[in-house]
């Protein structure tokens, strides 16, 4: 039961800036377009520069993002496979391989790892989290990409993504403990705040002009059992593997690996999908119903296996 009232607490304002931002979107007929480009090419990349800038990393601890992003790449190119499969042609198998690797861990999994853990577990979960953003911007966005670009077109798309210079440039500074001074990074950090704003504010500029027939329930059952049922098998596996043969991590890096692959979708889904014009409007209604299913989905995955 706290662990549901923590979560739920958590939530309360994100589903406040949701309904905000219907309205907002309804009136001020803010453009959606704008929106996905001002999170891809500004705030995502300057947000990133600060998490890699500023995140505690020794060797012990890389292995976490190398993890998940290898993982994030087979299992993206298994649903991809999958999307094949059941979709033939349509582009919406590119947006089911992007969505099947994505999770909501800025504002969702961050704020429940630091209250379930606190803060020595943070520098843990920012760097799992980089695994993610890495593939997010090279092969994730390729296979999205690609759903209208030939593979020519799509390259250049990902060769223009400012976010991976800004995770490289941030990691150098990083190592060579650049010093930007307390003004730089206080400026900087107020962008993590517009990240979560227009993050939410563009899932319901799109939910508000959501029809009955873009309701895809084949797209939103196989996102969904990738990221509910599938992800946590994979960990659960690699968890078990490494408790019988390798132990190369402890308890605490385990419960950090079990609630990455039980977050629900990524918001930033939607602005990839609006800017790549890849059904957009698919991911925002599977990213807010599997935000809504986290809700009961991660207290109980919680209480089962995370100690």
């Amino acid at each position: 039961m706290t662990v549901f009232i923590t979560i739920l607490l958590k939530l309360i304002p994100l589903y406040l800036m949701i309904l905000l931002w219907y309205i907002a979107s309804k009136v001020l007929k803010a453009q959606k377009e704008t929106i996905a480009k001002l999170l891809i090419y500004i705030i995502a990349p300057t947000v990133i520069f600060l998490w890699t800038y500023t995140v505690e990393i020794n060797m012990a601890n890389l292995s976490l993002p190398i993890l998940f992003f290898i993982l994030c790449c087979i299992i993206s190119l298994i649903f991809l496979a999958v999307g094949n499969f059941i979709f033939k042609k349509d582009s919406t198998k590119n947006i089911l391989a992007f969505t099947s690797w994505t999770g909501n861990t800025w504002y969702f999994w961050l704020p429940v790892v630091l209250a379930l853990f606190g803060n020595q577990a943070f520098s843990l979960a920012v760097l799992s989290i980089l695994g993610f953003v890495l593939y997010e911007n090279s092969l994730g966005f390729f296979l999205t990409a690609k759903g209208h670009n030939t593979v020519k077109e799509s390259v250049m798309k990902v060769i223009k993504l400012p976010t991976i210079y800004a995770f490289f440039i941030g990691l150098l500074f990083n190592y060579f403990s650049v010093n930007l001074g307390d003004i730089a990074i206080t400026t900087i950090e107020n962008f993590k705040w517009a990240y979560t704003l227009l993050g939410m504010m563009i899932i319901w500029m799109w939910l508000s002009t959501v029809k009955i027939h873009h309701i895809d329930l084949k797209f939103m059952a196989s996102s969904f059992f990738a990221k509910f049922i599938f992800w946590p098998l994979v960990i659960l596996l690699i968890i078990f593997f490494d408790k019988s043969f390798l132990n190369l991590y402890n308890q605490e890096t385990y419960n950090i690996l079990i609630l990455m692959s039980i977050v629900p979708l990524a918001a930033n889904t939607v602005a990839l999908a609006t800017e790549l014009k890849v059904h957009p409007d698919k991911a925002a209604i599977a990213v807010l119903l599997s935000t809504i299913i986290a809700l009961f989905y991660i207290p109980l995955m919680v209480t089962t296996f995370v100690n």
